[in-house]
């Protein structure tokens, strides 16, 4: 007979709550996961910092931040009964074409590192899930209640990162994502529980004096340290923001058609990452592809091969709309023999049907150096 789980062996007390971490820990790491912590559900060191944020508009049109901004610090009014967060973290850094040689390529399309496999919201809650249903197993003989739960994974307003710190599983960096001795190229997750579990201890942050990713930010996005303006943020003017992209910050896009790393690639405890999970491996060279191929995708192409990825949220108009962007940064710059190609592309997209991509496509030809000198000249 196999020996059962620790915290379902029945006593009169209940639930062995501190032997139940340990297998929910055991549990995780047959999962996948490279971190579980637990905490309780009191977020209210981090509240007064959310809402300076949106007080300050930093959220751009993301309405969605301000909307739900009472449920992101009272938990139980999102899940009610609430007592305790298992944290999960799942490490993504994929096997790819080298990211800084990506950036260098102006020809190539520069696809943050997240996005080139599969889409991770589904895998991460699926595990979440499994490791939900083997805790109710294991302790719902002893609960007169039930177990009351419910799994996220950046599926709903969820102080994520503040959960991971208070659960000692991370620290919050100074570009506010979630960062570990080894690196932040990890998604996290959450399981709200009733359970009355033990709580673990934050862990220290470990960013010192360090200010790279402050000084790395293409946009200057990262106003101070634990500070991010969303607006002048690439993933934000890429993913997020669902009009024209401000003018005077298109030429500091570069390359970047999807999301933006510089934050994390120049962080010293990204040295320290390994290969992640292989859910999450490259799709259709996603890592290295011209932009030039890219921009000729139809809808449908786009539909059909970015199917089960995160990219296909912001749909083929956008996509159409970012690549036009650093196909004029890439023209700017580009050879005279390279020219004919870049301008022949984006010739294809002037009568789109889009008055967005339109836009951007005649500001990627205006890039032309002839086309620039003329217009200075004019000026």
């Amino acid at each position: 007979m196999e020996p059962q789980p620790r915290a379902e062996r029945p006593t009169a007390a209940g639930p062995d709550y501190a032997a139940l971490v340990d297998d929910i820990r055991r549990w995780g790491r047959e999962l996948g996961f490279t971190g579980i912590g637990i905490t309780n559900a009191d977020v209210s060191a981090a509240t007064p910092a959310l809402l300076r944020w949106l007080a300050l508009g930093r959220h751009g049109e993301m309405d969605y931040m301000a909307k739900h901004a009472a449920l992101r610090a009272a938990p139980d009014s999102l899940h009610p009964g609430t007592i305790s967060v298992i944290s999960a973290r799942l490490p993504y850094w994929p096997e790819a074409a080298a990211a800084d040689a990506v950036l260098a390529d102006g020809a190539l399309a520069y696809v943050s590192r997240y996005a080139l496999g599969r889409d991770y919201h589904k895998p991460v809650r699926n595990r979440l899930q499994k490791l939900a249903e083997r805790i109710r197993a294991a302790v719902e003989p002893q609960l007169p209640d039930g177990f009351g739960y419910r799994v996220f994974s950046d599926s709903a307003p969820v102080m994520e990162v503040e959960f991971a710190r208070k659960s000692g599983i991370a620290w919050r960096g100074k570009h506010t994502l979630s960062l570990t001795r080894e690196g932040s190229w990890h998604f996290l997750g959450e399981i709200y529980t009733s359970l009355p579990l033990p709580a673990d201890a934050p862990i220290d942050a470990h960013c010192g004096r360090c200010r790279r990713c402050l000084d790395a930010c293409p946009t200057a996005a990262i106003v101070a340290p634990y500070e991010v303006d969303a607006q002048r943020c690439i993933s934000y003017l890429t993913i997020e923001l669902a009009g024209a992209i401000p003018p005077a910050l298109r030429p500091l896009i570069g390359n970047r058609i999807y999301g933006c790393d510089d934050c994390q690639l120049c962080c010293p405890w990204n040295r320290f990452s390994h290969t992640g999970d292989p859910d999450f491996a490259v799709r259709h060279g996603l890592d290295r592809t011209p932009l030039t191929d890219l921009f000729a995708w139809s809808e449908q192409e786009f539909d059909e091969r970015l199917a089960g990825s995160p990219i296909r949220r912001i749909g083929h108009e956008r996509w159409l709309r970012n690549i036009a962007v650093a196909l004029g940064n890439q023209l700017r710059g580009a050879s005279p023999e390279a020219r004919p190609g870049i301008l022949a592309a984006l010739r294809t997209r002037t009568g789109h049907a889009s008055a967005l991509v339109r836009e951007h496509v005649d500001w990627a030809l205006a890039q032309a150096p002839d086309r620039t000198e003329k217009n200075q000249r004019t000026a």
